[in-house]
């Protein structure tokens, strides 16, 4: 017996401004926390990951500005549907 072909399942196509502001949230909390441990971390000489949350939070606002615009873009496609 055949198998009938099945559908081709929709692309999940989720509004992506959440994980953008998860991911600034998530390196601002690193950061916060690590501060607390500063003179630990100058000691050791790891200052740097003080250094890489703020970067990685200063790269997501570039990057929740690029969701926002996809998202715009996700409510005219779904719309045209």
């Amino acid at each position: 017996m055949l198998k009938q072909p099945q559908p081709r399942p929709e692309p999940l196509d989720p509004p992506m401004v959440p994980f953008a502001l998860a991911g600034m949230v998530g390196w601002a909390i690193a950061g916060v926390v690590l501060l607390f441990f500063r003179d630990q971390l100058v000691e050791t000489g790891r200052e740097g990951w003080l250094w890489t949350c703020l970067a990685g939070f200063l790269w997501g606002l570039p990057g929740l500005a690029v969701m926002m615009r996809h998202d715009t873009h996700r409510r005219r496609r779904r719309a045209g549907h």
